[in-house]
């Protein structure tokens, strides 16, 4: 186990941190696999050991929603191991030798996301359709980024989404977005035209795209922000969760990191379980856990609905004027 060297950090960073204290608390709640375990075992569990050692010993037929971030085609240090970037063949025989055992653990009615980035996301898709239904391709907006002298900026990464089978859960109507009017028609009759709201304020709810657009990335003022190097947004987990799953379903993640898919879940009423060889990590999911227990709500999703980035605050602000 290794702590994170202590950073000098600004008077308003919220960035969530653990100490050696307790980690020594929060990692009794861990599991260690090393017989075949039911269902029930694993529910609300976080699992502290290496995926190959405990892939033979999950259930069938357990996972509702399977969401998997990996570890993208790069070179990455994650606390105290690392990843090292492979020639395309050899990242694709990678993502098979884990997907392909995971194949019998997932619902015939599941859905299954992946993430990558532009390097490694044909290399999912390629794996990913041997099992699977290719249903779409989600590519969002990291707004986070330096700059290339010469290349283009990279901005966005992929998340595919596969079903095991033709029927599937698609709640379409758990993740509309409010988006403001910039031009607010009227019908006939003087009435606002699929829009709510007066002048400058106007909204409308509309239908999610495969571009998402509105994701922030965690930073240093937000509360769900960790030290974990790939860390992605409650917010875009929620849209994958509500949209795919049901309450009291399973979400599953073989790669867990800080917890970002085990917290949302429990925020949404959703059973949780997933993976994570570093006990730093596993333990400061332990601790988001708990947290959750505190403040269900997640940045960005409000009232039912999601908000485009940074109009959340300001739309609230005018309705209390």
């Amino acid at each position: 186990m290794q702590e994170f060297p202590a950073k000098k950090r600004a008077p308003y960073n919220r960035t969530l941190t653990i100490s050696n204290k307790e980690i020594n608390f929060y990692k009794k709640n861990l599991l260690n696999i090393s017989s075949p375990i039911s269902a029930d075992k694993i529910k609300n569990k976080i699992i502290n050991q290496d995926l190959f050692e405990v892939l033979e010993f999950l259930p069938d037929n357990f996972i509702d929603l399977l969401f998997i971030d990996p570890p993208y085609n790069l070179d990455k240090k994650f606390n105290l191991t690392s990843f090292k970037e492979m020639d395309p063949a050899s990242y694709e025989n990678w993502l098979d030798s884990w997907l392909n055992k995971m194949v019998r653990m997932i619902k015939p009615e599941a859905s299954i996301y992946i993430c990558g980035d532009w390097k490694s996301s044909s290399s999912i898709f390629n794996i990913g359709r041997k099992y699977f239904k290719a249903q779409n391709r989600i590519t969002w907006e990291r707004e986070k980024g330096r700059g290339a002298k010469k290349n283009w900026k990279n901005c966005s990464e992929d998340i595919w989404f596969f079903t095991k089978s033709d029927k599937f859960t698609f709640n379409i109507d758990d993740v509309k977005m409010k988006r403001k009017v910039l031009a607010p028609y009227k019908d006939s009759d003087g009435n606002p035209k699929d829009w709510e709201g007066k002048g400058k304020e106007s909204f409308r709810i509309t239908h999610p795209s495969n571009l998402w657009t509105d994701i922030t990335v965690p930073f240093w003022s937000m509360p769900e922000n960790t030290d974990h190097p790939t860390q992605k947004p409650e917010k875009l987990v929620a849209k994958i969760i509500l949209a795919s799953s049901n309450k009291g379903d399973m979400v599953f993640d073989p790669f867990i990191g800080s917890g970002t898919t085990a917290v949302t879940a429990k925020k949404l009423g959703r059973n949780y379980s997933g993976i994570e060889k570093d006990e730093f990590f596993s333990c400061l999911t332990e601790k988001r856990l708990m947290l959750a227990d505190e403040n269900k709500s997640i940045q960005g999703y409000d009232d039912g609905v999601f908000w485009e980035r940074n109009t959340l605050m300001e739309q609230k602000k005018k309705n209390h004027k």
